[in-house]
């Protein structure tokens, strides 16, 4: 990588995370710098992923006071979130440079519309939130269904939030700040484990991590500092444009080989 290749991802990393503080999103920025320069999509995967880990951490830490009163839950949560996550790095491991590839715009067009659909989503969970749904299912399969959002977190992440919060709305009977520390909580740990999993691979790029890191520790607290003066839902809209562009672009790609 050349030292422009350096410059352009740090400033990726930066736009990412401060996107992250504000609205989320920021993997639809940072992903397809990292394949811009060169890195294949497995690699630039699992290196965003690494880099990306922290920010989590701050995430979760901030809402730990919303978690009052749920240790119980999180014992069993926080496995199942480590295990989903580890499940999708494994997967992606073993997907092959080839399909993961293939996959790519279908992923990043995906993720692209669940951010589209996030206040659609938080408007659905705050009018279920207290319905009979949550009664009529056993408590084990309540905590289960978390699993597939945690697997989807591990293999790819974008978009992961959305998911998790949906499934969270669906089968707990909580308000929507304590349904957000546990989203919190479960995008933590899968992606974690993920990034501890893939740090027994081939596929980091250590230099970029050090990189991104950096610039996406800055993003975010520029981020803090801008959320109450850039509404999200427009800064929401431009990186759903961004992202849903860049989708289109590699399956454009795709079929014109």
């Amino acid at each position: 990588m050349t030292t422009l290749d350096f410059v352009l991802v740090g400033f990726a990393a930066l736009a990412g995370g401060a996107v992250n503080a504000m609205a989320g999103g920021g993997t639809l920025i940072t992903f397809p710098m990292l394949t811009a320069v060169g890195i294949p999509a497995v690699a630039a995967n699992v290196t965003n992923t690494v880099a990306l880990c922290p920010g989590y951490l701050g995430a979760s830490f901030a809402q730990l006071k919303d978690l009052k009163g749920q240790k119980r839950l999180l014992w069993f949560l926080i496995p199942i979130s480590a295990f989903g996550g580890a499940a999708g790095a494994y997967l992606l491991l073993n997907t092959g440079e080839k399909l993961f590839s293939t996959l790519v715009p279908y992923l990043i067009l995906f993720a692209s519309g669940l951010l589209a659909s996030q206040d659609i989503v938080k408007n659905w969970v705050l009018k279920h939130t207290g319905s009979s749904v949550h009664e009529s299912m056993h408590h084990g399969w309540k905590l289960f269904m978390v699993l597939p959002a945690a697997i989807y977190a591990g293999y790819f992440g974008a978009g992961a939030g959305v998911i998790i919060l949906a499934v969270l709305g669906l089968v707990f009977d909580e308000n929507m700040t304590r349904l957000n520390a546990l989203k919190q909580t479960i995008a933590f740990s899968s992606n974690v484990a993920a990034a501890i999993f893939f740090l027994f691979s081939d596929k980091v790029v250590w230099s970029v991590v050090l990189v991104m890191a950096i610039g996406a520790m800055i993003g975010g607290s520029l981020g803090g500092r801008l959320a109450g003066k850039i509404k999200p839902a427009q800064l929401r809209l431009v990186v759903v444009i961004i992202g849903t562009l860049i989708g289109l672009f590699y399956l454009y790609k795709q079929f014109s080989q």
